[in-house]
């Protein structure tokens, strides 16, 4: 059983957004490089030789075969097997029909559902960036993955060791046992301008080498769910299986790497995605070095300024981010952030888009220090505040940074209740609010702004990331009941599987 789930694809109908991969939800995710000596400083790029510049062809068109020549060798095939539990029913030798226990009764284990393991393939691709083995792919490409095996172009195949991965910025660092090998050149993807040619290469639904093109749409993409990667976005053709795969200018450098597409298909329609270089290499880094990722926080819930809350809080224009809610005993807390707060400068950053102040608080160095220029009642004030480690921040953590978060599968955004605005509602623990619904399951089963989602299914749900992973865990083949707490009356929901298919 083969399974083209290999790159996260944002599928979307009208205005509903799911990020997906193959028929499973994903709802992914920072990245942050503390001042620690264990880190070792960035390597130089990594090169056989200078970079393969691409030439123009007569008819003043980019020719990339010099590029592709010179560094398609270093691009891998990546395939990943998965053992899943299944079920089996009427197995031999447990009362099928032609079983000879059958003569102890005609239901003698009859129909009983039997566990069975059955082996899932996956595909996507990866590119070595040391001639030692090393290999930098997609986290969601080697997640649960029970064994990795990397292809190279001459037909050599490594089974690989996973060093590290990071989900919330989807990078993973792989390690296979050779020598010698081909690598590419690393870039920067800040000197990208919109407008320029880039070329992708990657193994989609599996066909290995493949060479696609196109150019760079727009850069610093923000996109549910990943509130700390500024992504590049491109239009070049990429589809499941490219996952993983470098993103290379035109002088043969790798800029990014490729992760996701947009799409109402499943497949390529002109929006695609990648990381930017700089951001997976601090990743790389620091799970080359610790195993995981260190990210700052600061502990607050945040949402855009529109240009009617942008005159209503005193500003000229949209700019900042609005601060919804400061979690208590928190670092913004004790800087004296308030709820209303709209944050218009980070640490000499300006903060145009509330989009803009996730990743520079992620790679704020835990226990530094960073100002905090906030619009309050018309006014700026500045705050200081003592940036601590993101809780839970292993390579597998999925933590929001802000619990004001778009859960995309369900079309709706929540955030995390204090234990003020519980005993308000007459709650003991738990429940999240929902604070804006869009067009999918939520809105069709029946959820409104204001509600207070309290169970999924037979689960409690505690906060904005656990619901997240309760989303992603959710069968798609069945109505799942909701808990909503609605004023002062508690009802249950039904989700349907129709419109969480989708």
């Amino acid at each position: 059983m083969t399974i083209a789930r290999k790159t996260r694809i944002l599928v979307t109908t009208g205005a509903a957004v799911a990020i997906v991969a193959g028929a499973a939800a994903f709802l992914p995710t920072a990245w942050h490089s503390p001042a620690n000596a264990a880190i070792p400083p960035e390597p130089p790029a990594t090169s056989s030789g200078a970079a393969a510049p691409v030439s123009i062809s007569s008819t003043g068109l980019p020719d990339f075969s010099p590029l592709v020549e010179r560094y398609g060798p270093a691009v891998v095939n990546i395939t990943v097997k998965q053992e899943v539990k299944t079920a089996m029913r009427d197995m031999p030798g447990m009362g099928g029909p032609d079983d000879e226990l059958q003569q102890f009764g005609p239901f003698f284990f009859r129909g009983m559902p039997m566990p069975r393991r059955q082996p899932v393939v996956g595909q996507g691709s990866g590119f070595i960036i040391d001639a030692s083995g090393l290999i930098l792919t997609n986290a969601h490409v080697v997640d649960d993955a029970d064994r990795v095996t990397v292809k190279l172009t001459d037909k050599r195949e490594f089974t690989a060791k996973v060093l590290g991965k990071d989900r919330q910025t989807d990078v993973a660092v792989l390690k296979i046992d050779a020598s010698n090998l081909p690598t590419v050149v690393m870039g920067n993807a800040s000197d990208l301008k919109v407008g320029q040619w880039v070329l992708a290469i990657g193994s989609p639904f599996g066909f290995e080498n493949t060479v696609t093109a196109g150019i760079v749409s727009a850069k610093g993409r923000a996109l549910p769910d990943d509130n700390y990667v500024p992504f590049i976005q491109t239009d070049v053709a990429v589809n499941p299986g490219n996952s993983g795969g470098p993103l290379f200018n035109l002088q043969g450098q790798v800029v990014g790497i490729n992760s996701q597409i947009f799409s109402r298909t499943g497949g390529y329609e002109g929006l695609s995605f990648a990381i930017p270089i700089d951001v997976a290499l601090r990743v790389q880094r620091e799970l080359v070095a610790n195993g995981h990722v260190s990210r700052g926080w600061l502990g607050v819930s945040i949402q855009g300024m529109s240009r009617e809350l942008a005159a209503s809080f005193g500003l000229d224009q949209p700019r900042g981010a609005l601060v919804a809610q400061v979690q208590p005993d928190s670092p913004a807390a004790r800087a004296g952030v308030q709820t209303g707060d709209v944050i218009v400068e980070y640490d000499g950053h300006a903060i145009g888009e509330a989009s803009d102040l996730p990743p520079l608080v992620g790679e704020t160095a835990v226990g530094s220090s960073a100002q905090l220029k906030v619009i309050r009642n018309g006014k700026e004030k500045v705050l200081t505040a003592r940036v601590e480690q993101l809780a839970d921040a292993s390579g597998d953590s999925d933590q929001p940074a802000a619990a004001d978060r778009s859960h995309a599968s369900l079309g709706v955004a929540v955030a995390d209740l204090s234990p003020e605005q519980r005993a308000q509602i007459g709650i003991d623990s738990g429940g999240v609010v929902v604070t804006a619904v869009g067009d999918g399951p939520a809105a069709d089963a029946g959820i409104r702004r204001g509600d207070v989602l309290l169970r999924l299914g037979g689960t409690e749900i505690r906060n904005s990331r656990q619901l997240r992973e309760l989303v992603a865990k959710t069968p798609a083949d069945k109505p799942i009941p909701i808990l909503v707490r609605r004023g002062d009356n508690t009802l249950f929901l039904a989700l349907e599987p129709s419109s969480r298919s989708g």
